[in-house]
């Protein structure tokens, strides 16, 4: 596998000049074939999908295949845009020359995507790479395997592999990946593997892109509609059976409040996600992707109740079907690994809090979450959150939906990623911005050549005007 990869990458570094050479129109030829291929294939991406984290034909309709249709769809209205010669302004010492900057493709570029989002994480990001002309090596989550092996046998057949090609494998293929000099990585995963890939960049200097994580907290203050706040948290988090990059990861709720938000977060998941008061409807709630992952949950849940937590509904767990159903916690101990880790799953520890102040000390006192959810009435309380707390992105009044907009770029800050997707943003993640100035027939930058006697005169207007 190793010498296939070489071989293939070596292909596609004697590719790329042909490929940045190609028009755009070439390129949206490309896109329209890529979703042309998923198309014809969308019934065993569904199956795949089914098969891997028991998504329902809705959800994954809603937030992998349509989403990546989306995505494709406005880069095919856009690219001719994107991709003209962006003229800029000009200055004083140029004041005659024309100024531009071009956007050229980067070169031959990874792709490594995650398991629990596995088709849309990882072609929506190819559909960048390619908007923006580039050659490109992809590998999808070995986790993720009936989607993965979809992926692998669609883009092998829609493209030549020194165009675009899908490799499957473990770890140690990342590993033989991450060794060749890419010009750019983009990785969507842990912060912790994010280090590594951003390591194994650094000896090649390439560029990257990582989408990570962290512990993205909800707000629901005083002022907040606490009914709809509780459906659109329980939505948000328990979509995918929270294994979702931006699911609200805990929430802090005014003391007012907090009995009200439980009684209506319960009443919410058990009308979205259960058959009776008891009963998991498994057509509507996804399994963990893995054991390992399944008994990770049920470690952060007993630990967090070792630690003093009480459990105010749920926690329980099927380990044949690998299904664990919602929990909300209360009292929980900020030592516990619970609010150490990104808790990616249906655990939701409930936060009550009498001051947002107290609230804004507790985030900032944490890695640079990937998203920040606010529900409030009050604007004051809004823009106070907003300046007084970072984040990737942020939704008011809502969780999730900021990343179904293609014209917001979608990424981290801090521990939760560098780099921005989607739209334009991720066509420029892809492109090298190329400064190029067309000097005037008629210039006087003579008059700053040397010789330097003579020119004090020069030099006050120069600081004049400059």
């Amino acid at each position: 596998m190793s010498e296939q990869i070489k071989q293939v990458f070596e292909k596609q570094q004697l590719h790329r000049k042909t490929m940045k050479a190609r028009t755009v129109s070439d390129r949206l030829d490309m896109l329209k074939k890529l979703r042309g291929a998923i198309h014809i294939r969308e019934e065993l991406l569904f199956e795949a999908l089914q098969a891997d984290l028991r998504k329902s034909r809705f959800e994954a309709a809603l937030t992998e295949i349509y989403f990546v249709y989306a995505e494709i769809d406005h880069a095919l209205k856009n690219l001719e845009t994107w991709a003209e010669p962006q003229k800029t302004a000009g200055t004083a010492a140029n004041v005659l020359a024309k100024s531009y900057i071009r956007y050229e493709a980067k070169g031959t570029v990874l792709l490594l995507s995650p398991w629990n989002y596995p088709f849309q994480l990882a072609a929506g990001p190819l559909v960048s790479a390619i908007a923006a002309g580039n050659t490109v090596i992809m590998k999808p989550s070995e986790l993720s395997s009936f989607t993965s092996g979809v992926l692998r046998e669609l883009i092998n057949t829609t493209f030549s592999q020194d165009e675009v090609w899908c490799v499957e494998g473990d770890a140690e293929v990342a590993k033989a990946l991450l060794e060749l000099p890419f010009d750019h990585i983009f990785f969507t995963g842990s912060t912790d593997v994010g280090r590594k890939v951003m390591a194994a960049a650094s000896k090649h200097l390439a560029t990257v892109t990582l989408e990570l994580g962290g512990k993205s907290p909800c707000i629901v203050s005083r002022s907040a509609e606490v009914k709809r706040a509780a459906k659109k948290i329980a939505w948000g988090k328990l979509i995918n059976s929270g294994q979702t990059c931006i699911a609200p990861d805990h929430v802090y709720v005014h003391e007012s409040l907090v009995n009200s938000f439980i009684e209506h977060y319960k009443k919410a998941a058990k009308a979205m996600f259960f058959l009776d008061e008891t009963r998991i409807n498994a057509g509507s709630y996804p399994k963990m992707i893995s054991r390992k992952h399944f008994d990770r949950q049920q470690e952060l849940l007993d630990d967090a109740l070792e630690k003093g937590a009480t459990l105010a509904w749920g926690g329980e767990s099927h380990a044949g079907s690998m299904t664990f159903f919602p929990a909300l916690l209360q009292n929980v101990s900020g030592g516990s690994r619970m609010m150490q880790e990104e808790i990616f799953g249906p655990l939701l520890p409930v936060i009550s809090f009498t001051d947002l102040d107290e609230v804004v000390r507790d985030i900032n006192g944490r890695p640079t979450p990937l998203a920040l959810y606010i529900f409030s009435r009050e604007r004051s309380d809004t823009e106070y959150l907003l300046a007084g707390c970072s984040s990737g992105g942020a939704c008011i009044n809502d969780v999730l939906v900021h990343i179904s907009n293609p014209a917001l770029p979608f990424g981290g800050a801090g521990f939760s990623g560098m780099g921005s997707s989607h739209g334009i943003f991720g066509f420029r993640a892809f492109s090298h911005e190329r400064a190029v100035m067309y000097q005037a027939a008629v210039d006087f930058n003579h008059l700053a050549y040397p010789p330097y006697t003579r020119k004090s005169g020069l030099l006050k207007w120069l600081r004049k005007i400059m």
